[in-house]
């Protein structure tokens, strides 16, 4: 998916050279008519590719076109993601197939569950997707898991299998079990996203979303989604506060469910203190920081109590696709404390090390006074089993 890319050497391959070509080519098209010709080339190029697992070609043409073709790195990526994460049919009695993922943002003081969803919720998540999200018609593959971020497919490869894994579900409209044996562990953080995948199958050309019929609207789906949908979500996320997010192709909710886990981590940072220890937002001292290892690569954000300079909570703020030392990213994370009431907020502009704790591998956060530490809650409070650093 579209991000910052580090450089990394390449073997040339005549597959690798062959897709910066194309790509190079598809970018510097000047017309709806020779998009068409290069993308037919580079389209067959791309699902040789993904059909034989072969990421390591692929991510080595994003990295050389990242260093050298703004337009082609774009053109490939988005053709690789709408490869991975659809299938066009060729003619009206074929069908259009499109791996959506359904986010939710969650915090709690406790473990935030993942893994298998029972058949009853899964049926209930049907039904509420069917109402208030997909076009009529549509059928639907679910997945029967909760994905945490560490278990989603990593690889172009593996998103694009299981397009075709729920793709056939899709067509038959049944759900698909997935092993939760097969996945890696989910790691806890305070806040965190976690998903449902499920494929969708319409008639070639046909509406998938609510909001592309005549009378669909984007923004009262996602009212509509977030009041009953929520409903049907909330019993896969007991003890924790909760949050849908509008369910879109795989990709681009990827991206939108990191964009807006950011503000949503400080806000759940500021109610858990205020929920364990009692401590209302105007209390709080925020210190937000750059942190940098080639490059600037996040910001991260340190609660403390008023006249104090231990550091009780904190969050990361990381930058996300475009976004570099000219984003106002500093502007964006005070709009949010001072729309949730911290006391006292403190912009520092030295440049701070990605450093982490030796001993636990937890993130050090700035103090008022400018150094990087530990966040530690007060040793007398009794929450002593929630994570320590948000996601």
């Amino acid at each position: 998916m579209k991000r910052s890319r580090t450089a990394r050497r390449n073997r040339p391959t005549p597959d690798l050279e062959t897709l910066i070509q194309l790509s190079q080519a598809l970018g510097e098209a000047s017309s709806r008519i020779e998009d068409e010709f290069w993308e037919h080339r580079l389209v067959a190029l791309v699902e040789g590719l993904l059909s034989s697992d072969d990421d390591e070609t692929l991510n080595a043409a994003l990295d050389g076109l990242f260093q050298r073709s703004e337009r082609g790195y774009d053109s490939l990526a988005d053709l690789i993601e709408g490869r991975c994460e659809s299938r066009r049919g060729t003619s009206d009695a074929e069908n259009d197939i499109l791996l959506i993922s359904l986010p939710i943002l969650a915090w709690s003081r406790y473990a935030i569950p993942s893994g298998t969803v029972p058949p009853s919720v899964l049926a209930n998540v049907r039904v509420q997707l069917q109402a208030h999200i997909l076009a009529a018609g549509c059928r639907i593959g679910l997945a029967n898991m909760l994905f945490s971020p560490d278990q989603l497919p990593g690889g172009f490869s593996e998103v694009f299998a299981l397009t075709d894994s729920l793709g056939k579900a899709a067509l038959q409209d049944r759900d698909t079990a997935i092993d939760p044996k097969q996945l890696p562990e989910t790691v806890n953080f305070l806040s965190d996203t976690r998903y449902l995948l499920c494929a969708v199958a319409v008639p070639h050309g046909a509406p998938i979303f609510r909001w592309q019929e005549e009378d669909g609207d984007r923004a009262e789906a996602l009212r509509r989604w977030q009041t009953q949908g929520g409903e049907a979500l909330r019993m896969l996320l007991p003890a924790c506060a909760s949050e849908p997010l509008l369910p879109l192709a795989f990709y681009a909710a990827y991206r939108e469910a990191d964009r807006a886990s950011r503000p949503y981590a400080l806000r759940a940072a500021a109610d858990f203190l205020n929920a364990a220890l009692g401590i209302p937002p105007e209390q709080l001292t925020a210190v937000v920081a750059p942190f940098h290892d080639h490059g600037l690569e996040e910001y991260r954000i340190g609660l403390a109590l008023t006249n104090s300079s231990q550091v009780i909570q904190g969050t990361i703020w990381p930058l996300l696709e475009a976004e570099d030392e000219s984003t106002d990213i500093p502007g964006q994370i005070e709009a949010v404390l001072n729309e949730i009431g911290v006391g006292r907020i403190v912009l520092l502009d030295q440049q701070f090390p990605m450093e982490f704790c030796d001993d636990c591998g937890a993130p050090l956060y700035p103090n008022p006074e400018g150094e990087p530490v530990h966040a530690e809650l007060p040793e007398d409070d009794n929450t002593m089993a929630t994570p320590r650093h948000l996601h």
